[in-house]
C-alpha cells in the first residue's frame, strides 16, 4: 500500500479542502475529520460551499447540532460550522475595499450588482474564496487564529478546480488593485503546501477511482497540493481463501445464490484497489471501511477509522 494518509500531517494544515464526485461521502468525511481534530484540542471550522444561504445543508445532517449559517455557529466543543456563499464573500470584499462600510451594504442591495457578480466569469468562485480567507484570518479573543483548522466541504469537483484556477486567472487578468490583491492572497494560501491540502474522496470502483486520479492531476496542475485519495465505503470481506475457492464453484453466471451480488461487489472493490496500487500517480491513499448509519451516526462511526 502507498503511504497512509497521516492524521498528524493533515492537522498541521490550516485549510483542508475535501472534494470528489457527488455521492462518494465527502460531507461525511469532512464532518468526521472536523470532529476528530476538535477532540484533539484544535478550534475547527467546518464549512460547506453552497450557492445561497437558503440552500439545504448536507453538513447539518452529518455534523448534527444547529443548522450552519453564513456566520459560524458553534455545534460542539471546539467545533463550528458555516456556509460559504459567494454573496457573503462579495459583501466582505466590498466592506474591506470601500472607505465607508455602509457603502458596501448599499451596493450589495443593488439587484443589478448582485446579478453581475453572480454571472461574471470567476466572480462567484472568487466570492467563495474571499469568504474562506476572511474566516481564516479571523482572530480569537485570547490571541491566535479563531479557527486553527478550516475544513471545506466542496460540493463538486468543479468547485475545487475553480478554487485552484480562479485566483491565478484573476491575477493575470487584473494586474493591480483590490481584486488583484485578493486573488494574490488566494494564490498564496492555496498553493502553499504547508498551509493548504486537498483530500480527494472516491469509491472502490474502477471508474470512480480513475476519475479521482484525473481530479488529483487537475488540482496538482494548478499547484493545489493533494495530501491523499480516500477510498470510502470499502466492503468488508468476511471470506477466507478456502471459502472463496469453494464459492467460485457455486457462483456461475446468473447465479441466484443468496449473497452472490455482495461477493461480486467485494471482488470489484478488490480489483479497483489493485488498480490504485498499480498507478504510479496515485500517491498516498487510505481505505475506509463501509459503515452503517445515517447522518451524524455515520460521521461518528467513520471518525473512529481515522
Amino acid at each position: 500500500m502507498a503511504p497512509h494518509m497521516s492524521l498528524e500531517d493533515l492537522v498541521q494544515r490550516r485549510l483542508i479542502i475535501v472534494t470528489g464526485k457527488g455521492g462518494v461521502g465527502k460531507t461525511t468525511l469532512a464532518a468526521a475529520l472536523a470532529r476528530r481534530f476538535a477532540k484533539k484540542g484544535k478550534r475547527v471550522l467546518c464549512a460547506e460551499i453552497v450557492p445561497l444561504a437558503e440552500t439545504a445543508s448536507q453538513l447539518a445532517n452529518a455534523l448534527g447540532g444547529p443548522r450552519p449559517l453564513e456566520e459560524p455557529v458553534l455545534v460542539d466543543h471546539n467545533l463550528w460550522a458555516a456556509l460559504l456563499t459567494p454573496s457573503k464573500g462579495h459583501l466582505r470584499f466590498l466592506q474591506d475595499t470601500l472607505p465607508i462600510k455602509i457603502l458596501a451594504d448599499t451596493a450589495m442591495r443593488s439587484q443589478a450588482l448582485r446579478k453581475f457578480l453572480a454571472a461574471a466569469p470567476g466572480f462567484s468562485d472568487m466570492g467563495v474564496m474571499y469568504r474562506m480567507l476572511d474566516l481564516m484570518n479571523r482572530k480569537h479573543p485570547g490571541g491566535g487564529d479563531a479557527f486553527e483548522v478550516c475544513i471545506v466541504d466542496s460540493p463538486a469537483t468543479g468547485h475545487a478546480l475553480a478554487l485552484a484556477q480562479i485566483p491565478e486567472f484573476l491575477t493575470r487578468l487584473i494586474p493591480a488593485g483590490p481584486i488583484y490583491r485578493a486573488a494574490k492572497a488566494g494564490v498564496d494560501i492555496l498553493t502553499d503546501p504547508q498551509t493548504t491540502t486537498a483530500v480527494v474522496v472516491t469509491l472502490p470502483e474502477t471508474l470512480p477511482i480513475t476519475e479521482a486520479l484525473e481530479l488529483k492531476r487537475g488540482l496538482e496542475k494548478h499547484h493545489l497540493p493533494v495530501n491523499a485519495l480516500v477510498v470510502n465505503r470499502v466492503p468488508k470481506d468476511p471470506f477466507s481463501a478456502g471459502e472463496r475457492q469453494a464459492l467460485a464453484g457455486l457462483l456461475v453466471a446468473g447465479s441466484t445464490v443468496l449473497g452472490a451480488r455482495e461477493l461480486r461487489r467485494i471482488e470489484r472493490a478488490e480489483s479497483a484497489l489493485a488498480l490504485l496500487r498499480g498507478r504510479a500517480d496515485a500517491g498516498s491513499y487510505v481505505v475506509l471501511s463501509e459503515v452503517e448509519g445515517v447522518g451524524t451516526e455515520t460521521s461518528v462511526r467513520l471518525e473512529a477509522q481515522l
